[in-house]
This record gives C-alpha cells, sequence and structure tokens, in this order.
C-alpha cells in the first residue's frame, strides 16, 4: 500500500517549467479500476494543452515513432502522456495471441477512462486534451472521442485504422486529422471511408504524406507526421474562455 500511496501522489508533481525538452518522460502509474497502466508524462512549462497517445497493434508506450512525434509536440509547447493500454500480463497474451491489440472496444474504454484520470489531476485537467492515434490505436482513439465529446478537443490519426471504430464514427464531434501515407494506398481508401461517416459538423482533414509507406519509415515523412500534428494540437487545444 505505501509504494501505490506513493505513486499516486508522485502524479500530481508535474514538470510544468522543465527547462530542457529531451529529458525522459516522467513515469506514472495510472490506476484503472482494478489494474494499473504504466504511463510516462511530460508537460513543457506554458503549455498549450495536452495531448494522450493510443499506440497502435503490438506496440507500447516505448514506440519511437510516438516518443518522436511527442517530442516535436512537446517543443510546440504541448504535453504528451504516453501510455500502455495493456497490463504486462495482457501484454504477454497478445504476444502469443494478437488478440487485445484489435479489441478496439476494450482499448476505447481504457483510453476513456485514462480520460476521466486526468479529468481528476489538478494540473493536467486544466489543458485542453487531444488524442493521437497510430494504427489501431487511432480506431480506439475515435471510440474514446465518441464516448467523451466534451471533454475531447482534437484527434490526429497517424497511419490508422479508423474504420475499426466502427458506429463510434458517427458521434464524433472532435475536430479530426487523418495522415495517411501516399503509398499506402489500402488504409488510404478506408481513410476517405471513415471520414465520410463522421457526422456533417465534424470538422475534419485528410492529410497524405508523398512517398511515406505505412509506418512512415522514408526518411522526412515522419518529420512532416509529427508537424502536422503539432499545428493541429496548437490550433484546437488552446482554452478559450
Amino acid at each position: 500500500m505505501g509504494d501505490k500511496a506513493g505513486a499516486l501522489a508522485a502524479v500530481t508533481q508535474w514538470r510544468f517549467t522543465c527547462s530542457k525538452l529531451d529529458m525522459e518522460p516522467d513515469a506514472t502509474i495510472v490506476p484503472l479500476g482494478r489494474i494499473e497502466l504504466a504511463a510516462g508524462i511530460s508537460v513543457p512549462g506554458q503549455a498549450l494543452g495536452l495531448v494522450l497517445f493510443a499506440h497502435g497493434s503490438g506496440s507500447s508506450r516505448h514506440s519511437p515513432r510516438n516518443r518522436y512525434v511527442a517530442d516535436v509536440l512537446n517543443r510546440g509547447s504541448i504535453g504528451t502522456i504516453l501510455i500502455d493500454l495493456l497490463t504486462e500480463d495482457e501484454e504477454t497474451v497478445d504476444l502469443n495471441t494478437a488478440e487485445l491489440r484489435f479489441n478496439i472496444a476494450l482499448l476505447g474504454r481504457r483510453l476513456a477512462g485514462i480520460t476521466d484520470w486526468i479529468g481528476r489531476q489538478p494540473r493536467l485537467n486544466q489543458l485542453g486534451l487531444g488524442y493521437f492515434g497510430a494504427s489501431t490505436g487511432a480506431a480506439a482513439a475515435l471510440v474514446a472521442a465518441a464516448e467523451r465529446p466534451k471533454i475531447v478537443r482534437a484527434v490526429v490519426s497517424r497511419g490508422g485504422r479508423p474504420d475499426l471504430a466502427g458506429a463510434s464514427l458517427r458521434r464524433v464531434l472532435a475536430p479530426t486529422l487523418f495522415i495517411v501515407g501516399g503509398e499506402d494506398t489500402t488504409v488510404l481508401d478506408l481513410n476517405y471511408s471513415a471520414m465520410a461517416q463522421l457526422p456533417p459538423e465534424t470538422e475534419r482533414k485528410l492529410e497524405v504524406v508523398a512517398g511515406a509507406t505505412h509506418l512512415f519509415e522514408e526518411p522526412g515523412t515522419l518529420d512532416r507526421v509529427a508537424a502536422l500534428a503539432r499545428d493541429w494540437f496548437r490550433q484546437h487545444l488552446a482554452r478559450h474562455e
């Protein structure tokens, strides 16, 4: 109990005035019902907003692509939370079966629960909240955005599978940016279809990164993703008093 209480007390001690942005995120444990999820939180001084990352299938909070994007967001005065959506035991099962990484309903519920936890943190809850979802994580982000329409201010999907969000797409109100590689033709078609299912009033935009495949491994393509995400979040997350 002592270790858990200490971890919960530590989560309120965010570094809002950090002098360098390449530091490691603050390690945090997020309690969610009967489970605990490992996370890393980085909030620069004078942050304009906060972005919760939903990693893709078979990935984790240690994803080098997401960590790179998070660093670019931090440099753009946007806080970030990189978090595992599965427990260690669940990840072990998923490595053998790959069944949980496609359980979009479960992952969406986890994101919604983490969103509620953020709402109880004294400083984090003062920041406009957005989601960044990669691959299947984009579907989970859209499901959670549909469940928390008054809280989530913006969504960015990187190489996402928004089609897996299903009927939740019709309830997404947050402005959503879809980023897809120009060579990722199958996913591009799925994104076009998903965009058409959003409510008419929902702001949406598709950015196609020329020459990029699904993982944005080509030189300069991930830089483009990060810049697009930063600009989208800076536009939509700032509080309007």
